[in-house]
């Protein structure tokens, strides 16, 4: 290589190099030659995630929640308090049985007093809170523990209670089946509860599918409802999607209806599903409609829902579902003629995180038959996200446009493959 080469050769590799400022120097001549900082590397695309992308406060309090009630199956109830606390300063729609299960951590730490004054914040405001009921039998439980030692249910006692309930179900289901309902409306621990309905979901017994199906239409508290409805999806039938359907159509309650929906995608009820995506009011619920659909490889389903949408933001949804379930040529066909150019770069993007046959080329054949550098640059990120280092190349030799072949570029510089590097070499010559 002459001089002229072995320039270029090192001007290039300083361009990639770590800024000099970033580097203690070792000497005065040092910092007399200081290298150039390196150019800003091209953030890769975020992966597309679904409805509005915003975290609602509805969603930060049913991840508080979830994690304090695993947090109280462990028996870890102080940290389950802390949790507690948080969401109940969020007033969100979790403040009832935050406060209900903040009570139930207390008293198993043995902090009685702490436990009824939270009882009483319960009563006082939320008197028509469907944890009352649970709320006074944990009162009854805390006020005659009051002056006795404290002694909080053991794991080796719920076990006991486990395997009894277990053993009467199989030797005799019919005294089985009042213990569980006592159990199930009693101040069992909420492992006990789950498990109890677990016993009652893989019975054939029409009395234990009447017990769950009640809890599942409300008369127990909020919790074991959704317990409830996701064990009736398990088990599957017509008749368990009917009672899911009823449920749904009764309920003002945003996070049973959610519940319900994934319940519908276990059971397999496309119909319902499609239903739902189609009329249901609440924007949100749409969504997770959609997003089942796309769990359950409804192609024809969500095609038809693209066409008759109206808001962008579901027709994104619509669009990762498609992704979600494989569907690439639904994607090719709308990354091609799609009219909205938001709605025609989420396609293309969705492309780039599928490696399917055919993908690659209709990137390709996207970027050469149309004139939007937008739309350009999404494929140049989509074929990036393939790691298609020759389909960039193939690229970059066409181009003629200095900022878009800048663009191809720095991303072939932050890729680990041969082809790029052989390429990236072309350029020193």
């Amino acid at each position: 290589m002459d001089t002229t080469h072995a320039l270029l050769s090192s001007l290039f590799l300083a361009a990639f190099a770590v800024p000099a400022a970033a580097q203690p120097s070792t000497s005065p001549a040092s910092r007399l030659f200081v290298m150039p900082a390196a150019p800003a590397v091209p953030a890769a695309p975020a992966l597309p995630s679904f409805g509005s992308w915003r975290e609602s406060t509805d969603d930060r309090a049913d991840d508080l929640y979830d994690r304090a009630r695993d947090l109280i199956e462990q028996g870890k109830f102080d940290r389950a308090v802390a949790d507690l606390d948080r969401l109940i300063g969020l007033k969100s729609n979790r403040t009832d049985a935050a406060i209900y299960w903040k009570a139930y951590s207390l008293s198993k730490l043995g902090q009685r007093a702490d436990a009824l004054t939270a009882l009483a914040d319960l009563y006082k405001q939320f008197a028509d809170s469907r944890w009352i009921r649970d709320a006074k039998a944990l009162e009854v439980e805390v006020r005659q523990a009051s002056g006795q030692a404290v002694s909080p249910a053991s794991q080796d006692d719920e076990e006991l209670k486990l395997m009894a309930l277990r053993g009467i179900m199989q030797s005799d289901p019919d005294q089985a089946l009042p213990v569980i309902e006592k159990m199930l409306t009693g101040t069992n621990s909420p492992k006990v509860k789950d498990r109890a309905l677990f016993v009652l979901s893989q019975s054939h017994s029409a009395r234990a599918r009447e017990i769950i199906a009640g809890v599942a239409k409300g008369s127990a508290n909020p919790d074991l409802q959704l317990r409830a409805i996701r064990y009736i999806g398990i088990m599957g039938g017509q008749d368990n999607r009917q009672i899911l359907s009823d449920v749904y159509k009764s309920s003002n309650d945003a996070a049973i209806k959610r519940s319900i929906l994934r319940s519908f995608m276990t059971a397999g009820d496309k119909d319902r599903l499609f239903a739902a995506a189609r009329s249901e009011a609440d924007p949100s619920l749409r969504g997770e409609a959609i997003r089942q659909l796309g769990v359950m490889h409804a192609s024809s389903e969500l095609a038809q829902l693209y066409q008759t949408e109206t808001s962008v933001d579901q027709k994104k949804s619509i669009l990762q579902s498609m992704f979600v379930g494989g569907d690439s040529d639904k994607l090719i066909e709308l990354a091609k003629s799609e009219k909205d150019p938001e709605l025609r770069k989420t396609a293309i993007r969705n492309l780039g995180l599928m490696k399917r046959a055919g993908t690659s080329e209709a990137l390709t054949a996207i970027y050469a038959s149309d004139a939007s550098p937008d739309v350009k640059k999404a494929v140049i990120n989509a074929l990036f996200l393939q790691t298609n280092a020759t389909g960039l190349v193939a690229l970059a030799r066409a181009e003629k446009n200095v900022e878009l072949k800048k663009e191809i570029v720095s991303k072939l510089s932050l890729m680990k493959s041969k082809e790029a590097t052989d390429y990236l070499m072309e350029l020193l010559k």
